[in-house]
């Protein structure tokens, strides 16, 4: 059986053999300039190229909550742009964080992963900006992911 592993590290620079997806939460606005996003950008730019061409051309995709977005970024490295946070978080109005898009969007990480051969990687996703709660996300993740034989890795940093 396939097992959710937490440790400490960076989720841009998965660990282990074989090819890696790197799965993470955008919002529905089409903006990228906060959280992990950042070390995203900071190690290649095609996710970012990518999920802003895909917002911008949404009238023609699949662009919005549960959709996701799969960008090779090297050889066996792949970044699934997740929509799974409506909005952003603005003062103290509640949470843009969506549990049933990123379960849905989780699903789709699923598929892909198990046809790619591939491990995923994390940071705790919708747990930063987005205000989500850890204990809601990783049931998720194990429903869609370890129970079905995808090893997952969950990275910690050190803020």
């Amino acid at each position: 059986m396939a097992q959710l592993e937490i440790v400490r590290g960076d989720a841009t620079s998965p660990q282990g053999k074989g090819v890696k997806v790197i799965a993470h939460v955008c919002n529905d606005l089409g903006g990228w300039g906060k959280g992990f996003v950042l070390a995203l950008s900071r190690r290649w730019r095609e996710p970012e190229a990518a999920y802003r061409r895909w917002h911008r051309e949404r009238a023609h995709n699949d662009f919005g909550l549960g959709a996701v977005q799969f960008v090779q970024v090297e050889r066996y490295v792949w970044v699934a742009n997740m929509v799974g946070q409506r909005g952003i978080r603005t003062g103290s109005k509640g949470s843009p964080v969506r549990y049933e898009a990123i379960d849905t969007a989780l699903g789709a990480v699923g598929t892909r992963a198990r046809e790619l051969g591939a491990t995923v990687h994390m940071p705790r996703i919708g747990c930063g900006l987005a205000g989500g709660r850890w204990e809601r996300i990783r049931p998720l993740v194990e429903e869609r992911l370890v129970r079905r034989g995808i090893p997952v890795t969950v990275y910690e940093t050190d803020r």
